[in-house]
């Protein structure tokens, strides 16, 4: 079986087993051992794969990192585990001091058997930079996570091909993470690079305020123009037979229907739970303008989700066996994934 569809069968499992995992060394076992197994890693070698190495850190002696991977004698990476129900973002100290007192270590990994955060030394030499250069969520894997996490296998490991990488990666997701608060939140500095060439009056607080809502509408609706008019062409290639009566968006009740990035969000998620179940051209989505359904084969008679992400509370509505819709509260679209088996029964019922 090739590397991508051990990951796809990993990351299918993980859905269900986060629902009856509570503690750190269940994790281990059932989530963060076989990862590392489908690296290539021999995970039953105490000579390779080290579980509770000691680290002497300063006064602290046998201090104990939760696995070291061993390369030609010396541990090359470091593995610091947490429960998979953990928030790692508080945990990454205790990870730097195992690291800095280990000149060997090149790399450091801090998971929950879902998220995995990887760190170097890419700042100073053998001191662990504070933010990591490379994280991977299993549960919203991307194509462009396998090919970076297939340069740890441990038949392909190149250090120096993985550190080349390295910073790029690194400052490629700092900038997706600073242009994704600013469109949520645009800043000062934001709005008036975004206004400098199209108003030519003094950019004081009082017209910062009044355009900041402006800009922030303006650049999601440009990307989700983009997302939309992508999705066309791709739905055109498929079937060229088709052709659209109109261009106009939808309209309901006299106002137009306009499917938000978050919308989009919610669908990408549902088509990531249902991977395994239904192929995933089989999934196809309907905008009304009171919810956002999610429906197999394009089919109003066989919807599986809806989510109603406008108002100040957001949900889902799952269809349960008599399509009748259960509603299930969410705070961010990560939240969809808690549902994961509510999801997936929805969509069986119609197979």
């Amino acid at each position: 079986m090739e590397m991508n569809e051990k990951i796809r069968t990993l990351t299918e499992r993980l859905g269900t087993l986060k629902t009856s995992i509570t503690t750190e060394e269940a994790t281990k076992t059932s989530m963060i051992m076989p990862f590392f197994q489908l690296l290539g890693y021999d995970i039953f070698n105490p000579l390779e794969f080290v579980p509770e190495y000691t680290a002497d850190v300063g006064t602290k002696k046998k201090e104990k990192v939760d696995y070291a991977i061993i390369i030609d004698d010396a541990p090359l990476i470091f593995v610091e585990c947490k429960s998979c129900h953990e928030d790692l973002n508080k945990h990454s100290t205790q990870l730097i001091r195992y690291f800095n007192t280990t000149p060997e270590a090149r790399f450091a990994i801090l998971t929950n058997g879902i998220i995995y955060k990887f760190f170097t030394d890419l700042e100073n030499a053998n001191l662990m930079d504070k933010t990591p250069f490379l994280t991977v969520d299993l549960l919203d894997l991307k194509e462009r996570d396998i090919a970076e996490l297939k340069k740890f296998r441990k038949e392909a490991l190149d250090i120096d091909n993985i550190l080349s990488s390295a910073e790029n990666l690194k400052y490629t997701r700092l900038i997706k993470e600073w242009f994704a608060q600013e469109l949520e939140s645009p800043s000062v500095n934001f709005v008036k690079l975004a206004i400098n060439d199209i108003y030519a009056g003094v950019k004081n607080q009082k017209i910062i305020d009044q355009f900041t809502p402006i800009v922030k509408r303006a650049t999601q609706q440009y990307i989700n123009d983009s997302i939309n008019s992508k999705i066309q062409s791709a739905l055109n290639r498929e079937d060229p037979v088709v052709t659209p009566v109109e261009t106009a968006e939808p309209e309901v009740e006299g106002k137009k229907i306009v499917t938000t990035l978050e919308e989009l969000e919610a669908f990408g998620a549902i088509k990531a739970i249902l991977h395994g179940t239904v192929p995933g051209d089989r999934i196809a989505y309907r905008d009304t303008g009171s919810y956002f359904g999610i429906l197999l084969d394009d089919n109003n008679r066989k919807w599986i989700c809806r989510a109603h992400l406008d108002g100040a509370k957001k949900y889902i509505t799952v269809s349960d066996l008599d399509k009748n819709p259960v509603r299930y509260d969410i705070n961010t679209i990560d939240d969809i994934y808690k549902f994961s088996n509510e999801i997936i029964e929805a969509c069986k019922k119609y197979l």
